[in-house]
């Protein structure tokens, strides 16, 4: 398995360069997207850095950098059919290589959210992780799959193929990992992420994408008016540091039901102690699924009712993790200059639940050698 992760790492990486020294000499923007290629064509650890865009039929467009695979910008219309950029970021590379906000619309791996204490066990063997949360491990570690240069080919103007091999020890986790992920911003207006994964030593897995949404534009005010509706019927509640306690709560009768589309603010200030401990919305989900199955399915929608713009959330994972915005506080200023202010973006990422491999209740997210990791993810776009 080392030697057949090894030889598909090459391979990518051959063809991947070809394109990379490509899209470094085009100039090209879109006409909802006004960003600089230069200000992202340097090399970062070795490997070229750049900036690439997708477009579909109905004028949807992205912009997305192979460093962290980084989702830069995405220009949706509203009712009348007035396009604004729906994801916080940056307009260059520099900011986001030395940004206190440093996952604005990235790949997060190798383990998305929290793990206690930094510590797991897999086959009677203790592993230790860093702890960049608190007492905890957050993201994958200091350097998580946001932080790296993904190798990237561009098949054509919709799709972007993604390829990294986290290898064996890398942050503390064990077997190289070989990821190939794609992008595709489809003309039914999805934009759908497509996981694939291999390693060749039994580890922990859970990858995510964090693109932080405002669906009234990057930096243009609360997202606390918008309609959020979550598939679920219960959470999982977490501990003063966020940690699950590995409980599985009912969501009704509590601020954390948003079974019916309910507006985000409309309980967020309620005397609720896990909103306290999340200073806001910070929590998983459970999604409402057969027990077993992980076909796709509806985990999630939003709508901004003045511009209706409205967001649907589809997945193959049990979970989804709904973050408020609760850490912005205006000192971060991004594409435009806009500082990113106190709750103007909002979060959903398809997972596998916090803390997983400490909970035996939990979903599994051991991967095993001749095993396959996949894990499909789709934010739809339309209006209402």
């Amino acid at each position: 398995m080392k030697r057949a992760v090894l030889i598909a790492a090459v391979a990518f990486t051959a063809a991947a360069c070809t394109n990379t020294k490509q899209t470094k000499e085009a100039t090209t923007t879109m006409e909802h997207i006004q960003l600089d290629t230069a200000a992202f064509s340097q090399e970062v650890d070795g490997k070229q850095v750049g900036l690439y865009f997708l477009k579909n039929k109905n004028g949807i467009e992205m912009a997305v950098t192979n460093y962290g695979a980084k989702v830069v910008a995405l220009a949706v219309p509203d009712k009348n059919g007035s396009f604004e950029d729906i994801v916080l970021g940056f307009d260059n590379l520099e900011d986001y290589l030395n940004t206190s906000e440093k996952y604005f619309g990235s790949v997060i791996g190798r383990y998305g959210n929290r793990i206690a204490g930094g510590k797991f066990t897999l086959n009677g063997k203790e592993y230790t992780l860093v702890t960049n949360n608190g007492p905890n491990h957050l993201h994958g570690g200091n350097k998580g799959f946001e932080s790296v240069v993904w190798d990237v080919k561009q098949p054509d103007s919709q799709h972007l193929e993604f390829h990294y091999l986290s290898k064996d020890g890398e942050e503390g986790y064990p077997g190289n990992l070989d990821v190939i992920m794609t992008y595709e911003l489809s003309d039914d207006n999805e934009f759908k992420i497509s996981y694939k994964a291999e390693t060749d030593d039994t580890t922990i897995l859970n990858l995510t994408h964090h693109s932080f949404f405002n669906l009234h534009g990057a930096g243009n005010g609360t997202v606390n008016d918008h309609v959020l509706m979550i598939n679920a019927g219960q959470y999982t509640p977490v501990d003063s540091t966020l940690i699950p306690t590995g409980e599985l709560a009912a969501v009704s009768g509590t601020p954390m039901d948003f079974q019916q589309p309910t507006e985000i603010g409309s309980r967020i200030d309620a005397d609720f102690e896990q909103l306290k401990f999340g200073n806001g919305y910070d929590h998983n989900y459970v999604l409402s699924r057969g027990e077993g199955t992980d076909s796709l399915m509806l985990a999630a929608s939003i709508l901004e009712p003045q511009s209706g713009r409205y967001m649907e959330v589809y997945t193959t994972e049990p979970g989804i993790q709904f973050y408020g915005g609760n850490f912005l506080n205006g000192s971060v200023s991004g594409k435009g200059g806009k500082a990113y202010d106190f709750r103007a973006a909002f979060c959903l990422e398809t997972q596998h639940f916090p803390n997983s491999p400490n909970q035996e209740n939990f979903p599994s997210v051991v991967l095993n050698p001749g095993e396959t990791y996949t894990h499909t993810c789709i934010y739809k776009f339309s209006t209402r």
